[in-house]
C-alpha cells in the first residue's frame, strides 16, 4: 500500500510540474488559443494521482493485490507517461506554431494512441483483479 502511495505522490508532482510547465511557457510565449499541453496536468492528476489513491483504497478493503499486478502496473505507467509525453510535444508545437509534416503529425497521434490504448487494457486488467477479490473479501 505504501507503494501506491508513493505513487500517487509523484504522479501530484509531476501533474503541478506539468501544470506549471503549461502556464508559464503559454504566457512566455504569448499564446491564448487552446493547447492539448493543458492535458498533461489533468492526465496526471486523474490517471495518476487519482488513480493510485484509490488502488490504495481498494487494496485496503479488498486486498486485490497478486503476481501479475506489478507488470500491469508496469504496463500502466507506460502508457500513462507515453500519453503525457505525446500530449506535451502536440501541446509545445502547438504553442510554437510549429507546422509538422503529415507523417510527424500521424506519429505523434500514433503513438499517443499506444498510450492510450496501454491505459485501457491495464486499467481493465486491474478492475478485473479487484472484481475477482471482491468476493473472497466479503465471505
Amino acid at each position: 500500500m505504501k507503494r501506491y502511495s508513493n505513487t500517487a505522490l509523484v504522479y501530484a508532482i509531476l501533474a503541478m510540474v506539468g501544470g506549471v510547465f503549461y502556464r508559464e511557457f503559454t504566457k512566455f510565449n504569448g499564446f491564448t488559443a487552446r493547447t492539448t499541453l493543458s492535458m498533461v496536468h489533468t492526465h496526471y492528476f486523474l490517471l495518476g494521482m487519482v488513480f493510485f489513491l484509490l488502488l490504495l483504497v481498494l487494496e485496503k478493503n479488498f486486498s486485490f493485490t497478486g503476481a501479475a499486478t506489478g507488470r500491469v502496473l508496469a504496463v500502466y505507467h507506460v502508457g500513462l507517461n507515453l500519453t503525457a509525453v505525446m500530449l506535451a510535444v502536440r501541446g509545445v508545437t502547438q504553442v510554437l506554431g510549429n507546422t509538422l509534416s503529415s507523417g510527424v503529425n500521424a506519429a505523434i497521434s500514433g503513438i499517443a494512441g499506444i498510450g492510450h490504448i496501454l491505459l485501457g487494457v491495464s486499467l481493465v486488467l486491474l478492475l478485473l483483479q479487484v472484481k475477482r477479490s471482491v468476493p473472497a473479501a466479503q465471505g
